[in-house]
């Protein structure tokens, strides 16, 4: 394989990526210079904090899926290594989803002072999602095994 042929999805990893160090980095500044309202700094924090510590997450599976495009360039797509790939991102995300089901009781507090029920479900967003990214990197993760395997089967008969 060519070796830039999946130069489209780094340069995709890399802009997903670029915005939400910059929104991490600048938030932090902004949180502390800016304190939050007094009335809601006990329920906000644990969110903040929570959004902070799932970047720890996202950022393992972005260093997973870049080695992966790495490893489709070396021609290595059909190896153990790329299964282990799949295999983090995979917890990785479940990692995401697990931190944000925790949050997901403080969005519920705010959007309850807040009278806003839509919070809910955009606070849900983050959990289904990765969820979906689980779901998707464990099946393609079964579906290489079983490529690796059919492919050792056919390098041993021929």
């Amino acid at each position: 394989m060519k070796r830039g042929s999946t130069l489209f999805l780094k340069l995709a990893l890399v802009i997903i990526a670029v915005p939400v160090l910059a929104l991490a980095i600048t938030g932090a500044i902004y949180l502390i210079n800016h304190p939050a309202n007094p009335d809601y700094d006990q329920i906000l924090y644990p969110i903040v904090i929570g959004m902070y510590v799932s970047t720890i997450p996202f950022y393992m599976a972005i260093y997973q899926a870049f080695k992966l495009l790495n490893y489709i360039d070396r021609n290595k797509a059909f190896s153990q290594v790329s299964v282990a790939a799949l295999t983090k991102i995979k917890y990785s995300s479940i990692m995401f989803s697990a931190i944000y089901v925790v949050i997901l009781p403080f969005v519920y507090m705010v959007a309850e002072l807040d009278d806003a029920p839509g919070l809910i479900i955009i606070g849900g967003i983050p959990v289904f999602a990765s969820l979906v990214i689980a779901v998707f990197a464990a099946v393609l993760q079964r579906l290489l095994q079983e490529a690796i395997h059919i492919k050792s089967e056919n390098d041993l008969t021929v």
